[in-house]
């Protein structure tokens, strides 16, 4: 089911309405649909290079948009809705966790998680439960999408196909690295202010809802 869904949604990187379709998917994922909008992204810059950058916008307006639906699914209905796309997407055990580290680091692991690929709709969702607050959401959201979003519209916009190769193969190291020259300061105060015992050793054991 998730192949036939998956060869649908690419299917639309050749549609008269490419970018709105874009714009839905990116929409959606960000709160339970299952294909994440980058290979379809990755499709329509191949074909119009020269219009990498426009669609790489259009993915994270969309994107940041359709959080605002995943956080109000957190926040109002996660007993009766939440909980049901987590577990359907196989989440449900990540979102412990998850709840963890947004309580102890806030933005910043919001940041440096959503612009991975771990799911963007389990920190959307779990920000909602946990009470995130909404201007922190919002801005950490677009931080994290543009990086997502944006290095693969800039790699092609300025390489043009060639740079397909390239993307497909390193595209996580290079969000990595990019994640990494950005907030590797603030992330090292951030522990540092932890008292050196770290979120991480806290959030690991999470096994129980918070």
């Amino acid at each position: 089911m998730i192949r036939r869904l998956y060869d649908w949604t690419m299917g639309k990187a050749a549609h008269p309405h490419a970018e709105w379709w874009l714009a839905l998917f990116s929409f959606v994922e960000a709160s339970f649909f299952p294909i994440p909008p980058h290979p379809l992204l990755g499709l329509m810059c191949l074909a119009a290079p020269q219009r990498a950058v426009r669609f790489a916008v259009i993915a994270t307006v969309a994107s940041v948009a359709g959080g605002l639906l995943g956080y109000g699914i957190g926040y109002f209905l996660y007993e009766s809705l939440g909980s049901q796309i987590l577990h359907a997407l196989g989440l449900a055990g990540s979102f412990p966790k998850a709840a963890c580290y947004l309580r102890e680091m806030g933005f910043w692991i919001f940041v440096a998680k959503g612009a991975t690929p771990i799911p963007f709709k389990l920190l959307t969702i779990t920000a909602g439960f946990i009470a995130l607050p909404l201007g922190t959401f919002l801005i950490a959201s677009l931080v994290s999408r543009s990086i997502s979003f944006m290095i693969v519209g800039v790699l092609f916009r300025l390489f043009g196909a060639p740079i397909k190769a390239f993307i497909d193969r390193y595209l996580g190291l290079v969000v990595a690295g990019f994640i990494l020259l950005v907030l590797a300061g603030f992330a090292a105060v951030t522990l540092l202010e932890d008292g050196g015992k770290t979120a991480a050793s806290r959030c690991e054991s999470a096994a129980a809802l918070p």
